[in-house]
């Protein structure tokens, strides 16, 4: 079954073992968000996978919301 969690943001435990993926394909949030953070351009992203921009930018703003939703430890 596939849930919706976000914008272009969809789980489904069929699907990279229930982790976050773009809608319709099999790519992970936290590779996109791993690329982007190793200095991998938005573009470069967006070819690499045949994504487009606002799925990449959904990616980023759901990494965000869950950081900003959680209580974060010390590491």
């Amino acid at each position: 079954m596939t849930k919706r969690v976000f914008p272009y943001i969809t789980i489904n435990t069929d699907v990279r073992f229930d982790k976050p993926v773009i809608e319709g394909t099999r790519v992970p949030v936290e590779l996109i968000v791993g690329k982007i953070a190793g200095e991998t351009t938005i573009t470069e992203v967006m070819q690499e996978y045949d994504l487009t921009r606002e799925q990449v930018l959904a990616a980023l703003q759901y990494a965000a919301h869950l950081v900003s939703t959680e209580d974060m430890a010390i590491v």
